[in-house]
Order: structure tokens, then sequence, then C-alpha cells
């Protein structure tokens, strides 16, 4: 897939050729709430900008609270497409976002999970709570299996990750996983730098995914 980097402006007519067919999808996996610090707000719009202005689509829960909310409203000012998918139980709790290009209301946060899995060229986690650490590792023990070959990425905002990192290397030194599990993601903290390479790797990777056995 060729670089992405310094786009011109797009114009009307690109815009909505690209709302009609994206380049590439991202699942993006981030927090319901801000956090407490401003460069988790700043990397949260930054994804979504540089998907938008890409004319990728964004794949993400459907909320519009907290970081998962300024990603989908930068990727739409950017021109890009957004699908949000949102249990029914969570509609009124998360404030499902009603502008997303694609609304889809599932039965069940498995049902949710799948789709944006299904719907998606890559990963890439936020900052974010336990809802955030679930669908990451989820999806990254779904392409251990063998369930996909979609490229995995966690963006370290402020060091936010450092502990887990510090962690799963334990579990690696402990005998409980391999580095080639871990070789299995890529860590970065320059949101545009992995976003790339994510994208780069999903058109290289494109291949195996076989999500119905999940």
């Amino acid at each position: 897939m060729p670089a992405m980097s310094a786009l011109p402006a797009a114009s009307p007519t690109e815009l909505a050729l690209h709302q009609s067919s994206p380049s590439f999808s991202v699942c993006v996996y981030c927090g319901s709430r801000n956090g407490m610090a401003a460069p988790f707000v700043q990397a949260a719009q930054t994804v979504g900008r540089w998907i938008g202005e890409r004319g990728g689509q964004l794949v993400y829960g459907g909320g519009n609270n907290g970081l998962m909310g300024l990603a989908a409203d930068a990727a739409l000012a950017a021109g890009g497409r957004v699908v949000g998918i949102i249990p029914q139980a969570l509609v009124d709790k998360e404030w499902a976002k009603r502008d997303c290009t694609e609304l889809h209301i599932v039965d069940s946060m498995h049902d949710r999970k799948r789709m944006m899995a299904e719907r998606a060229d890559a990963f890439i986690a936020l900052p974010g709570g336990i809802g955030t650490f679930e669908e990451f590792f989820e999806v990254w023990t779904w392409r251990q299996l063998g369930y996909h070959d979609k490229p995995v990425g966690l963006l370290d905002v402020d060091g936010y990750y450092q502990p887990l990192l510090a962690f799963l290397q334990s579990a690696v030194r402990h005998g409980f996983m391999n580095d080639w599990q871990m070789d299995l993601i890529r860590v970065g903290s320059d949101a545009p730098a992995l976003l790339q390479s994510l994208v780069q790797d999903a058109g290289m990777n494109a291949g195996t995914t076989d999500l119905s056995r999940i």
C-alpha cells in the first residue's frame, strides 16, 4: 500500500467518494471518559482526524462520551466515515452517537465486538479502562489463535501503558507468554506513525480472517 502522508486537502467530490468507499478501516478502542490529562484528548482527536483526512473509516463502540466521542467527531469533521456499534443496553448509558455514518444497535457485547472486528482492517487501542483493556486483549488473542491476521496496535499516550507493558514482559520472563506473542502487536507513542504502519500492514497482510468461529 503506498504511503499516505502529506495528502492535499480533499475536494467535495473526493470527500463524497471517500464517504461511499473508504480506502481503509480502523477499529479504535478507547475510553468513554476523557481521562485526567490533555494528551489523551489530543491523541483521540489526532487518531480520528488522521483516519478522516485519508479517506478512511473509523469503527468503534458507538458512544458519544469521552475519547470515543472525540475520535468519532474528529473523523467525521475530517471527511471520514464512522461506523458505531453499540448494544441496546448501553444506548442510554453511553449516549449512542446518532450522527455516525452508520450506527448499528446490536443485542450483546459479543455481537458488538465481533461486528467491529469484521468491519476493520486493523485495530488500535488508545488509553481507556477495563472495557478498552478487554477489547484489546481479545482481538490480540484472536490473532494469536489464527482467527484473523489483522494488525493490532497499542498507542502509549503519555506513558499510560508502560506499567501494562512491563507486566507483559514479566509474563514472558515467567514462562506464561513468548516473545512471538508480543511481536503480534505494535506499540508506539506517535499516533500518525503507528496508524501509518498499521494501515500499511493491513494492506500487505490481507488474508486469513475467520471470525465465524468466535
